[in-house]
């Protein structure tokens, strides 16, 4: 087999947490695995990498200047191009639907350097999630290998008029991720006991017995309103059973930090009590949190995956997902930001032990924690006949 050189491009914690597994098992194959850090979630990337021991090769230096959509598209396309002309790899690894993997997927066609998308195939068919949305079907004219994570995602490609021969449906790393974070805080009982931060922690000890709801958003579509009705829907849900706490990792925008604690500023002290607000988990943690959980409301499409690994129910405060599989098997529901919708479901996750059991998937649609080994092999078999071809 050829040994090969894969630059992986990501920037965002998402990207990070799902490549990790993929980066392992190439480098499992004897391949050499670079990994180029485009430096969009800066403050919490570094102790990511260091967690999955995946230091990254080359750092962009963004030197971000605004927060346009068109600044960080030419701050990326010139960094990838320097790390193109320095690295010279033989593929390009992208994962999901960030700015940073439409990006390298474009330079590494301008280079006619073979490109894989991982996790590729989602679709809302709306605007929504911007500009997510655009970036996956962009990548997805680029890209030469193409591994959705469910049939669905699949189906979407095929009625792009991606070939077929181009398609391998391997399931989600996101899964092989979250296991094996699981597996390793349970191993090491005190990193562990470390993982959540020592505020959290000890909110969680005050109520040991109480069923813990997690609760995220952070959508650029729910600014504002929508997540001051997610935080009043919370606040209205623990005032009326009071067994029940909630654990709200904050978006590190200022703004939305500022509506949540508005909101809550304005509930009784009772109410006030149970609620944590922190900043956002690291990974490690959030895991920890997931796994101890009763249910999530979330509008990550990360926790919607990561949820079902554990059997844990999902409430989507979304009007769309791209992770429709997960609702069809019942696992989720979207409930979109609105208070009545939030309250009708989420009470019955409370209350009705039927209705609760009956969200908990035996089995994640996403997948079995296997996926990048998978994503690996394939790659080995037929990389050197595209290298020629290309």
């Amino acid at each position: 087999m050829q040994k090969l050189t894969f630059l992986t491009c990501i920037g965002t914690r998402p990207e990070i947490i799902k490549m990790a597994p993929v980066h392992k098992a190439l480098q499992s194959l004897g391949h050499r695995a670079l990994v180029i850090h485009t430096g969009q979630h800066e403050a919490i990337a570094h102790e990511l990498y260091r967690f999955f021991d995946m230091p990254p090769d080359i750092v962009i230096d963004l030197q971000r200047k605004s927060s346009s959509l068109a600044h960080l598209t030419a701050a990326l396309s010139d960094g990838l191009e320097a790390a193109m002309q320095n690295l010279q790899p033989d593929i390009i690894l992208v994962q999901g639907d960030t700015t940073s993997a439409f990006i390298g997927a474009l330079i590494g066609y301008y280079h006619n350097v073979p490109v894989a998308h991982v996790e590729a195939g989602l679709r809302t068919h709306q605007r929504d999630p911007f500009p997510e949305e655009k970036n996956r079907e962009l990548i997805g004219r680029l890209a030469r290998w193409h591994f959705p994570p469910t049939e669905q995602a699949s189906s979407n490609l095929l009625a792009e008029r991606i070939p077929a021969e181009r398609i391998f449906e391997v399931g989600n790393t996101v899964i092989d991720a979250a296991l094996w974070t699981r597996e390793r805080l349970q191993r090491r009982t005190s990193e562990s006991r470390q993982a959540i931060p020592a505020a959290a922690r000890a909110f969680l000890g005050d109520y040991p017995h109480h069923q813990l709801i997690l609760v995220t958003a952070h959508r650029r579509e729910n600014w504002g309103e929508p997540i001051r009705q997610i935080a009043r829907a919370v606040g209205t849900l623990l005032s009326e059973h009071p067994d029940t706490i909630a654990l709200w990792p904050v978006h590190p925008n200022p703004d939305v930090r500022q509506d949540v604690e508005d909101a809550f500023r304005q509930m009784p002290q009772p109410v006030r009590d149970r609620i944590c607000l922190t900043a956002p988990l690291e990974y490690p943690a959030l895991i920890e949190v997931l796994a101890r959980c009763h249910f999530t409301l979330t509008d990550s499409g990360g926790i919607q995956e990561e949820a079902s690994a554990f059997a844990k129910p999902v409430l989507i405060a979304r009007n769309s997902t791209e992770r429709q599989e997960l609702v069809d098997a019942g696992g989720a529901r979207l409930v979109g930001t609105d208070a009545e919708q939030i309250l009708l479901h989420a009470g019955r996750l409370l209350n009705d032990e039927i209705s609760y059991r009956n969200m908990q998937v035996e089995h994640s649609p996403f997948g079995d924690g296997k996926s990048a080994q998978r994503i690996a092999a394939i790659l080995s078999s037929t990389a050197c006949g595209v290298l020629v071809d290309a």
